[in-house]
C-alpha cells in the first residue's frame, strides 16, 4: 500500500515537473498544456473524476470573466482616456506627467485587469510624446510597473489576488482591513508612494513643459457606472455572513449580463454581443481551469502536502527565514515565469505550511502576493503589462533593450518589494 501511494506521488510529481517545464518553453500553448495535463491527471487515475468538477473555483472563473467583460465597456466609454486628459492638464512638466500618468495608472489597476491598463493608458503617453517630439520609452515603462503593483491592492485588481480571495476564503473589504489589521491595500499603498519617488529621481531631468491636451469625450456613462457596481456590491456582498461561494462571481457575470443587454437594447444590433464577449480572455480562463485540477491533481497525491514539508524542514521551522524564503523566491520566479501558475501553486503549499507550523496562513499568503506580484517588474517578460507596454512601444517604432527597462524596474521593484517585505513581517508576523 504504502509503495503505491510513493508510486502515484512519483508519477504526480513528474507529470507536474514536465508541465510546468512545458508552460515556461511554450507560452502561447499554456492553456492547451494545462488542460491536456490535467486530462493526464485524470486518466492516470491520480485525481478521481468526481473530484474534477469541484477542483475548479468557479467563484474565481466567474470573476475574472464578468471583469474583463465590464471592463471592455468601460474601455470603450473613453472614461478612463478622459480621467487621464484631465491629469495632464495639471502638471507642470514632463518629468510629473510620467509620474502622474504612472500614479493614476496604478488607481485605474487596482480594479481593472493590469493589461487592460496600460491599453487604455499607455495612448495618452504616445499622444504627449508625439507632441514634445520626445521618447514614449520612459512613461511606457513606469506605466506598466506601476500597474503591476496596485493589482495586489484589491480584490479583483488582479487574477494572482482573485486566487489569494479564493485559497483564504477573502472578500474585497478583507484587502482592506483583514482580522482587524492593515490589509493588502495599505502595504501596496506604501510601497506606492516610496516608488513613485523613485521614479521622481530617475527622471528629474525630464523638465519639458506640456500644453493644454484636447480632452477626449466620454462616449457612455454607462459602463462606469457598471465598474462602480460591480465594487459596490463586492463590498456589500462582504458583509453577508453565510453566502454561496460562487456570490462574486455571480456578482461580476451579472453585472456583466446586464452591460451587454443594455447595449443590445441601445443599438439593435447583435454584433454587441459577440464584441464584449470577444474581449474575455478565453484562454487565461482556460488555463486557470486546468491549473486547478492539476493543483487538486498533486494536493491528491500529497505532493503539496511534501512540498509544505520541505519548507519547513529546510528552514528548522523558523517562521522568519520560510516567509523570507517565500517572498524572495517569489520575486526571484516572478521575473522570468508568469504569476498566474506560481501563484496558484504556491497558495495550497503556503497553506501546508502554515498548517504544519501551527501559524496564521496570512503571512504567508501576503508574503507569496509581494513576492510574487512585484517580482514580476523586475523584468521585460516577467508580467503581461510589460509585454503589452513593450508591444505599443514596438507599434511605434522603439525597440526596448532588457536592460533599458531594468534601469526603470529594478529601483522601482526593489524599493516596492522591501517595503511590502517589512510591513507585511511586522503587522502580521
Amino acid at each position: 500500500m504504502l509503495k503505491k501511494v510513493y508510486l502515484i506521488m512519483t508519477l504526480a510529481i513528474i507529470l507536474f515537473a514536465v508541465t510546468y517545464i512545458l508552460l515556461l518553453l511554450f507560452p502561447k500553448y499554456r492553456a492547451y498544456i494545462a488542460l491536456t495535463s490535467a486530462v493526464i491527471f485524470v486518466i492516470a487515475g491520480i485525481l478521481p473524476i468526481t473530484k474534477v468538477f469541484f477542483a475548479v473555483d468557479w467563484n474565481v472563473i466567474m470573476m475574472i470573466a464578468g471583469t474583463m467583460g465590464i471592463v471592455s465597456l468601460f474601455i470603450e466609454s473613453k472614461m478612463p482616456a478622459l480621467l487621464a486628459d484631465m491629469i495632464i492638464e495639471k502638471t507642470p512638466n514632463v518629468k510629473w506627467a510620467i509620474v502622474a500618468l504612472a500614479l493614476f495608472a496604478g488607481i485605474i489597476s487596482a480594479f481593472v485587469d493590469n493589461v487592460a491598463t496600460v491599453l487604455m493608458v499607455a495612448p495618452v503617453a504616445v499622444t504627449i510624446a508625439k507632441k514634445l517630439k520626445i521618447s514614449p520609452v520612459n512613461s511606457i515603462i513606469a506605466i506598466a510597473i506601476s500597474s503591476n503593483l496596485q493589482g495586489a491592492a484589491t480584490l479583483v485588481g488582479d487574477t494572482t489576488s482573485i486566487l489569494l480571495g479564493g485559497e483564504a476564503n477573502m472578500d474585497f473589504l478583507d484587502f482592506f482591513v483583514y482580522k482587524g489589521k492593515p490589509g493588502m491595500f495599505f502595504v501596496v499603498q506604501v510601497g506606492a508612494v516610496l516608488s513613485a519617488i523613485v521614479l521622481l529621481v530617475l527622471f528629474r531631468k525630464e523638465k519639458q513643459t506640456i500644453g493644454i491636451q484636447e480632452r477626449a469625450v466620454v462616449t457612455d456613462y454607462f459602463p462606469s457606472f457598471l465598474l462602480i457596481g460591480t465594487i459596490v456590491l463586492l463590498i456589500m456582498a462582504s458583509f453577508l455572513p453565510t453566502k454561496p461561494a460562487i456570490t462574486n462571481g455571480l456578482i461580476c457575470i451579472s453585472l456583466l449580463v446586464i452591460g451587454v443587454v443594455r447595449d443590445l437594447i441601445k443599438y439593435k444590433n447583435l454584433k454587441v454581443i459577440s464584441k464584449t464577449v470577444k474581449e474575455i480572455d478565453y484562454f487565461t480562463l482556460l488555463l486557470l481551469a486546468g491549473l486547478f485540477i492539476v493543483i487538486a491533481g498533486i494536493t491528491e497525491a500529497g505532493v503539496v502536502a511534501k512540498i509544505s514539508e520541505v519548507f519547513v524542514t529546510f528552514s528548522g521551522g523558523n517562521v522568519f527565514i520560510i516567509y523570507t524564503l517565500i517572498v524572495w523566491a517569489s520575486v526571484i520566479f516572478s521575473a522570468f515565469i508568469d504569476n498566474i501558475p506560481y501563484v496558484a501553486t504556491m497558495l495550497p503549499v503556503a497553506t501546508g505550511i502554515a498548517i504544519k507550523l501551527g501559524i496564521d496562513p496570512t503571512l504567508i499568503y501576503f508574503g507569496l502576493i509581494v513576492g510574487a506580484t512585484l517580482g514580476g517588474n523586475l523584468t521585460p517578460i516577467g508580467a503581461s503589462a510589460n509585454i503589452a507596454g513593450l508591444g505599443i512601444l514596438r507599434k511605434e517604432g522603439y525597440e526596448v533593450k532588457p536592460l533599458q527597462f531594468m534601469k526603470i524596474s529594478v529601483p522601482f521593484t526593489i524599493i516596492a518589494v522591501l517595503s511590502g517585505y517589512f510591513l507585511v513581517w511586522f503587522i502580521w508576523a
